[in-house]
């Protein structure tokens, strides 16, 4: 197949071209009739004269008609030429004309941007909103974006390896969602929130550099930024320190920000590292915008906080701050282990900890920590977490075992691969560069769900539905 869209259209001049799209747009003059062919590369115009066979065929034609076109590229009048198309100098002279699929009207407008139309309708078509070159451009972004960052770490020394979508369910900071299983009636996978664990373990392996371009999955209240399910750059290093894993992401983002958005302009090289508490103290937030002018969506400013503390209080019990995994320290910057024993068992509160942050205008855009590898620091933290040693032996015996084999001193990050492309492309939430996103509530309008299962479903499960005296659930 032959293409003529986006690339020296002179090349194709006087050839028979076969190409194949949407109908964009028709103009019909009696004895000529024009439409626009239009495919993931651009609009070409094609003109068909009724002297032709398939001059009929032109007369059904409506926009996003699915098209077969066979034809000969020709110079256009001088006075006819399109300065707004790529291809405005060329026309295809229709010689075989074949509708491959008819099109109904579509329920609204895909050639504008979209942001006027209902967010609920657009999500019921998304696959028709998808038609949208802005959204179009922004999947292609996306790709070059992840190709970027994946031969960037495969450069430094990283292997990209898959980890299990049915796991286990532990503490990682929010609700899991559960998988019943049907073969273990009254047992549940959960979804993993990150590959926490699993990333740890292949430091256990000695793999040493680890990445994946990675699906998690939290039950937490949707927003702007915030999806029921989403994509981030897992990265795990062993034999670092901090600035080992900040100075490589730092350099990852340069690169690619300088490489795939050359009109972006970074505030600050090197990124600053400032602590919690000057983020909180000077800014009153821990992802300050330090934007020189937040009217320029062309600045960008990172930046790394540091020195998390180690717990916060909710609901009136200390919960960490990040994950138990964090790799606590004291203030004075020790980590021995009997300092910390000392400190987790009387002044856990006091406790800084390893976990680092990225910060991208306002947005915390990736969040990661070196990692406690002592079994013993780790039982600690679980306790004071409340977590007896039954509860612990049933959650955390895999990882605790592992860690008794040898483990390597380790740590990593996680970059938000939505948030950070909403930034870059100047979007104002994260559905606009996901394929397939849910709604700001959460749900999906085009496949319908969370929607209700059959009863001979949940039956196979053992599960059953509670109704309260009204008949709701």
């Amino acid at each position: 197949m032959k293409k003529i869209f986006n690339i020296e259209v002179n090349n194709f001049l006087d050839k028979e071209v076969e190409l194949f799209g949407f109908v964009s747009s028709i103009r019909d003059h009696g004895k000529l009739f024009f439409f626009d062919l239009k495919d993931r590369s651009g609009i070409v115009q094609c003109v068909i004269s009724n002297d032709n066979k398939f001059f009929y065929l032109s007369k059904d034609l409506k926009p996003y008609y699915v098209l077969r076109v066979k034809g000969k590229v020709n110079l256009r009048p001088a006075h006819l030429e399109n300065k707004n198309l790529e291809t405005g100098k060329v026309e295809v002279a229709v010689e075989e004309l074949e509708i491959l699929s008819q099109a109904k009207t579509l329920p609204f407008e895909v050639e504008t941007d979209g942001y006027e139309i209902d967010e609920a309708l657009r999500m019921k078509y998304r696959y028709l909103d998808l038609r949208r070159k802005r959204l179009q451009d922004n999947l292609r972004k996306r790709h070059e974006f992840l190709l970027f960052i994946r031969n960037f770490l495969d450069a430094h020394g990283f292997i990209e390896v898959e980890t299990p979508i049915l796991t286990k369910s532990t503490p990682e900071g929010a609700r899991d969602y559960l998988v019943p299983s049907r073969i273990y009636p009254g047992s549940f996978y959960a979804l993993p929130q990150s590959p926490q664990q699993y990333k740890q373990l292949l430091m256990v392996t000695g793999l040493e550099r680890y990445f994946q371009v990675a699906r998690c999955f939290r039950d937490e209240d949707p927003r702007g930024d915030r999806q029921p399910e989403f994509t981030q750059i897992d990265i795990e290093m062993s034999y670092i320190e901090r600035e080992d894993i900040l100075n490589l992401i730092e350099k990852m983002f340069v690169e690619v920000v300088e490489s795939l958005y050359p009109e972006k302009k970074i505030s600050y090289k090197p990124f600053p590292r400032i602590s919690y508490d000057e983020a909180i103290n000077l800014y009153g937030s821990d992802k300050p915008d330090l934007r020189k002018d937040p009217n320029n969506p062309d600045e960008l400013a990172f930046l790394f906080v540091i020195d998390f503390p180690m717990f916060e209080v909710k609901d009136n019990k200390l919960e960490t701050m990040h994950h138990p995994f964090t790799q606590p320290k004291l203030p004075d910057g020790k980590k021995d282990k009997e300092s910390l024993i000392e400190a987790l068992s009387f002044s856990p509160e006091i406790l800084l900890s390893e976990q680092y942050d990225l910060v991208l205008n306002g947005y915390e855009i990736g969040g990661g920590s070196l990692r406690t590898t002592d079994p013993d620091v780790l039982i600690k933290v679980f306790n004071v977490l409340g977590y007896k040693s039954n509860e612990i032996e049933n959650k955390f015996s895999h990882l605790l075992e592992a860690f008794s084999y040898g483990v390597p001193p380790h740590g990593g990050i996680a970059p938000g691969v939505d948030r950070i492309l909403m930034i870059l492309e100047n979007e104002p939430n994260i559905r606009e560069v996901i394929a397939f996103p849910k709604t700001g509530e959460g749900r999906d309008y085009m496949m319908n769900s969370p929607s209700e299962v059959l009863k001979e479903q949940l039956d196979e499960l053992k599960i059953e539905i509670k109704k309260n005296k009204k008949g709701h659930i």
